[in-house]
């Protein structure tokens, strides 16, 4: 068994490469030699959101407060509210964020493979975002 307690892991600022916008990533848990499973809950301000990526094994995303965006490519902008589920397939090129006047929470989990569990791709911009 482990317990991770709360404040045990720093908040970090999301990389302005892999994000826009003011984002806090809280670490909840990492791959190990038992788990491949990581888990971090995010909080986007609002207008704040990701860059395109794909996982290579999916992503979970839990929402837990405020309302948010997610697209994935090719289909239109969809909004999440707390409750929500969202599933990515694996490598399937999305993004996710707040919308443009609320913050967003999520708890996002995804499952390491071959020691990666994203890859990020350019930036989502104004105008993919603004539609």
């Amino acid at each position: 068994m482990e317990i991770v307690r709360l404040g045990s892991q720093p908040s970090g600022k999301g990389p302005a490469d892999w994000f826009t916008g003011s984002v806090r990533i809280d670490p909840l848990f990492q791959p190990n030699g038992h788990r491949r499973a990581a888990a971090a809950k995010v909080t986007f301000e609002p207008g704040a959101r990701t860059a395109w990526h794909t996982h290579p094994l999916g992503q979970t995303l839990l929402v837990v407060s405020g309302i948010g965006w997610v697209q994935r490519a090719g289909g239109p902008i969809e909004e999440i509210r707390p409750g929500d589920v969202v599933w990515f397939e694996p490598n399937e090129k999305h993004w996710h964020g707040a919308s443009a006047t609320m913050a967003m929470t999520h708890i996002a989990i995804q499952e390491e493979l071959n020691g990666k569990v994203v890859d990020w791709m350019e930036q989502v911009t104004d105008e993919q975002y603004k539609k």
